[in-house]
């Protein structure tokens, strides 16, 4: 195949379909050269195109397309602590994180592909406590630059806002009168766009897209970097 990106083609949509009916070891097993040519090389593809207009965004965030230990995710699932014991995700994905970070739970902008269910755009993901506080504490101290990243008209127009799920009570440490305390209360902060439909991403124009979504993205990203103390 190819190494350049000319968008997710059908028998990238079909693997996933495949093995939401036979998501067994088995199965796997026998189609991992079918998985490695027709999604990890497509999605390693993408990787590598988004990485120059990545770096037109932020020096600090990677895009490296190797399948493994790159922005790529792994298919594997974790099931030690879950009742849901299929072994493989049944979807791509791919975090472009900041150099600093180890993790999924280090700020980035991500890319979620799944039939119907196609999601792009950046924040941090449950990020271990101490990052969270300092976010938190960060709209306390700057919330009018916290008010700026909630009213900026992209972020409104393309995400719908701010997102994340949230604590019922406030966290320990703050002010219930706190200014914004809703977004006190989450414990994940992220821009996401959902496409509902496939057709722009079977093209190479998806690149421009999710580049375009990621850069609306940015006054978020810029505030979460600030806070965790790492450069944009």
């Amino acid at each position: 195949m190819t190494d350049q990106f000319e968008g997710f083609k059908a028998d990238f949509w079909q693997f996933f379909r495949d093995l939401k009916q036979n998501n067994n070891r088995e199965w796997f097993a026998e189609n991992k050269e079918r998985y490695k040519d027709t999604v990890v090389a497509p999605v390693s593809a993408f990787i590598s195109a988004v990485a120059p207009a990545l770096r037109d965004i932020s020096r600090h965030y990677n895009a490296d397309p190797r399948p493994n230990k790159g922005s790529m995710f792994r298919i594997y699932r974790d099931v030690r602590f879950s009742k849901d014991k299929r072994p493989y995700k049944e979807h791509a994905a791919a975090q472009f994180r900041h150099h600093m970070g180890k993790d999924a739970h280090a700020p980035g902008f991500y890319v979620h592909l799944e039939e119907g269910n196609i999601i792009y755009g950046g924040g941090i993901w449950t990020p271990p406590s101490d990052a969270l506080g300092k976010i938190r504490q960060r709209i306390v101290d700057k919330p009018n630059k916290w008010q700026a990243v909630i009213s900026d008209k992209g972020i409104c127009d393309q995400f719908g806002g701010i997102r994340g799920d949230g604590l019922k009570r406030p966290p320990r440490g703050f002010d219930a009168d706190s200014p914004h305390m809703d977004d006190l209360k989450r414990k994940s902060f992220f821009a996401m766009k959902n496409l509902g439909d496939t057709d722009v991403v079977m093209t190479s124009s998806f690149v421009d897209e999710v580049i375009s979504t990621f850069e609306v993205a940015t006054p978020l990203m810029h505030f979460i970097s600030d806070a965790v103390n790492v450069e944009f």
